[in-house]
């Protein structure tokens, strides 16, 4: 099989992949994107587009941003409801530049197809689907990557190939620790009722499943993403089956009950992967970056990942262009990339862990919501909270929860 030579390889066209390929153009560089499958290709996931997805499009181009906008396979998201463990529930608004803002959700057929596709029209971006890597050797010179479409030859490989990434498996010491691992299932339906007429997303917190939570995501054509999502290290120690906890809620608690009494599912239940980045790894090497899922960038509390894998790309791209700037691929100067990865996301990633190991606590859920139902104040500070880090990391000091009493 011939060699197929380039400056820049990435491997996986998911949102990481795509932000990486997007952000190279107009570089001089010559990219190619391996893919294992075939796109238009669904995902498992929730198929929520934060406010923070979609501030990061310009990043990419204002092209993009605009492709965006006229997009018809979403529907926008206005907030996100809240179920504590003793049914109460509480409406937080997203919040945007001090107004009301929206984020979207989309399938992940439809918007990493969307992505792609912005990808494919790039002039120095080779893309290779249905590609398969056998195996990656860092040849002190070069990256030579083996697949089932012949040899690749590169100067710097990307790793953006997800929760099982064939390149953090060859390069980097990252593993699945459970603790530090969520187990998630999915299974779209149609038919289900009482949705928010603003399409608030809704996580549901019941007391078996904590620290992690059912989600009801709404999509287009009245259909809806319903799932689960748990550390895997409760799973384990619990001995959860998740399919069972998903139906069981679905079926006999009150609160769902009647809203799925005729809903159909659409699929078989969907398992999947989360590795949160609830602590900091080492993700980059001697001529190798890790984005997105592989580098273990998602949210604890929330499991989202979109926005730090698009984020991600673009910052591995800043450091390759000083890569070839510098003609320094050693695993010293990548450093710098790991660096300024934590600097951008470790705060936000550090908040979050901590208010995932507080949602073990169904009572303090529960006392949260009941506060922000009773106080203006609360529910203020609770749709601050989700829209700016530094709100958000006042939930985590035990001070918070004593002005709460107090609180009107």
């Amino acid at each position: 099989m011939p060699t197929n030579k380039f400056d820049v390889i990435i491997v996986g066209a998911g949102p990481a992949g795509c932000a990486c390929a997007l952000k190279l153009a107009d570089t001089g560089l010559q990219v190619a994107v391996l893919e294992k499958a075939t796109f238009p290709r669904d995902k498992t996931c929730g198929d929520a587009l934060s406010i923070d997805v979609i501030n990061q499009l310009p990043f990419l181009s204002e092209k993009i941003a605009a492709a965006f906008s006229a997009f018809l396979a979403k529907i926008p998201a206005y907030g996100v409801t809240i179920f504590s463990p003793d049914h109460q529930q509480l409406n937080i608004p997203f919040l945007h530049k001090n107004k009301k803002g929206c984020g979207y959700l989309s399938t992940r057929l439809d918007f990493d197809y969307f992505l792609f596709q912005q990808v494919q029209e790039l002039t120095n971006v080779s893309i290779f689907q249905n590609c398969t890597v056998h195996q990656v050797l860092n040849l002190g010179s070069k990256v030579s990557i083996e697949t089932n479409l012949g040899l690749f030859e590169g100067d710097i490989v990307v790793g953006a190939d997800g929760a099982h990434s064939v390149i953090a498996k060859s390069f980097s010491q990252i593993k699945v620790e459970k603790e530090h691992y969520s187990a998630g299932i999915r299974v779209y339906y149609e038919g289900v009722t009482q949705m928010h007429p603003e399409n608030f997303i809704e996580l549901h917190f019941f007391k078996a499943i904590l620290p992690g939570y059912l989600w009801i995501f709404p999509l287009p054509g009245n259909k809806a993403n319903v799932g689960l999502g748990i550390l895997s290290s409760v799973v384990a120690a619990r001995k959860l089956n998740l399919k069972e906890q998903l139906q069981n809620l679905l079926q006999t608690h009150p609160a769902l009950a009647e809203r799925f009494k005729e809903a159909q599912p659409l699929e078989s239940v969907k398992g999947f992967g989360l590795p949160l980045g609830s602590k900091k790894r080492k993700i980059s090497g001697e001529r190798f970056l890790l984005t997105g899922d592989a580098a273990a960038l998602i949210d604890p509390l929330s499991g989202e990942g979109i926005g730090n894998a698009i984020r991600s790309g673009r910052i591995a791209v800043a450091h390759i262009i000083s890569c070839f700037a510098k003609k320094d691929f050693s695993a010293e100067f990548n450093k710098s990339y790991d660096r300024e990865i934590y600097r951008r996301m470790g705060k936000e990633l550090k908040v979050s862990r901590t208010l995932q190991m507080l949602c073990r606590y169904s009572w303090l859920i529960n006392f949260i919501v009941r506060r922000g139902n009773q106080s203006k104040y609360v529910q203020q500070f609770l749709t601050e909270a989700l829209a700016n880090v530094e709100v958000k990391k006042l939930l985590a000091n035990p001070l918070f929860y004593f002005r709460l009493f107090k609180s009107k």
